[in-house]
């Protein structure tokens, strides 16, 4: 399974349009087993989730996103979660796997 968070100095960024960076994680038999950064092609919108389908990503998490970017996510079969903290990518997976990922509004609904 793998995971994609949008990043700023390294933890979860509110905005996932304009982030800097993303960490891509990949989790094998409940642990993560691999984490990358990649810089993120230029934002227009419908790139950012056609790029995360073309890495494989199945699960997004994030603080805030717009309602395309939602809806084009939900095309692509990629759940996303938002509403989430300002903290490292590890901790947010690992929360998720053991079911205490806590999130909020969408802090970016429009």
């Amino acid at each position: 399974m793998k995971f994609a968070v949008p990043l700023a100095q390294g933890v979860l960024c509110s905005h996932f349009g304009h982030c800097e960076e993303f960490a891509i994680l990949t989790v094998e038999g409940g642990k993560i087993v691999n984490k990358k950064t990649l810089t993120p092609p230029p934002h227009e919108p419908g790139v950012l989730p056609q790029w995360l389908h073309g890495l494989g990503v199945q699960i997004v998490i994030a603080g805030g996103m717009g309602r395309r970017a939602l809806d084009l996510f939900a095309q692509s079969g990629i759940k996303v979660l938002t509403g989430a903290p300002n903290v490292a990518p590890e901790v947010l997976v690992q929360h998720y796997l053991d079911n205490t990922l806590q999130t909020g509004p969408n802090v970016c609904d429009h």
